[in-house]
């Protein structure tokens, strides 16, 4: 979300469901495609300008479609598609060029890292490189958790508050329809999440209190647990946080057991 409030300050002209599109890691449904176009449009843009890593759609119903139509992966369909749409508009309405986009020494890259670094309260570590191609900024996670807190508590009309609120009106677009993020933002009053690759995921409340958590292994099937102990711990209270505490493990279809938090 950090680097989506830093584009809106560099003059993005998005808002609503194409700004949470923007700050996605979508499950390249139907809906996420079109709107990544969409946002492409907005500065007349080709998605052959898009240099994120062609993959396939991560909802697998969506992803067997997207084959069936006779497609191969592609750049529009990733996960990251709304984010380097943004990226590129970003480009375009500044006069940036939008060839070397994905290069750390590019106006756009940092304005990006020196909005995370602000927001994180910390210097960030050098850039490395996210699956998307993008560059990515290390920090702690107490900086991550800090992070989540300055864009919750953004004033009004904020591009950090622009983010936040358009997060949580459509999170379907920043997620999926099938998502545990977007299934938690709907349900608990006030929270904006955000899951990322390798077992990330931060979370923030509007009245500051935030969490973040990484998953050693990097493995996803962890993840919506302990956030949903985290959340528990900062006071949250609502019954699908009980749903996503205890998910079940399957043998043979059936549930055989399941995966538990510990040392909350």
């Amino acid at each position: 979300a950090a680097p989506q409030a830093a584009m809106l300050r560099c003059g993005l002209p998005l808002d609503g469901e194409l700004l949470a599109l923007a700050a996605a890691s979508h499950s390249g449904q139907d809906f996420h495609i079109m709107g990544a176009r969409r946002i492409l449009a907005a500065a007349d843009l080709d998605e052959g300008l898009l240099q994120n890593t062609p993959g396939w759609p991560l909802d697998e119903i969506a992803m067997l479609a997207y084959a069936r139509r006779g497609h191969e992966k592609s750049s529009i369909a990733a996960d990251c598609s709304g984010k380097h749409a943004a990226m590129l508009v970003t480009c375009a309405v500044n006069g940036w060029n939008v060839g070397d986009y994905l290069t750390p020494e590019h106006p756009l890259q940092v304005a990006i890292h020196d909005t995370i670094e602000e927001l994180a309260g910390e210097p960030v570590g050098p850039p490395g490189v996210d699956g998307c191609g993008a560059p990515l900024f290390a920090m702690t996670l107490t900086g991550l958790a800090r992070t989540f807190r300055a864009l919750a508590l953004g004033p009004p009309d904020s591009a950090e508050r622009q983010v936040v609120e358009a997060i949580r009106a459509h999170p379907q677009w920043t997620s999926g329809t099938l998502r545990d993020e977007a299934r938690l933002i709907r349900s608990v009053p006030n929270l904006f999440a955000k899951a990322g690759a390798e077992g990330v995921y931060a979370a923030a409340l509007d009245d500051g209190r935030a969490a973040a958590l990484k998953i050693a292994d990097g493995s996803p099937r962890a993840r919506p647990v302990v956030m949903a102990a985290a959340l528990r711990l900062l006071g949250a209270d609502h019954p699908v946080l009980d749903d996503l505490t205890h998910p079940a493990v399957l043998g043979g279809g059936q549930p055989v057991g399941e995966v538990r938090p510990v040392g909350f």
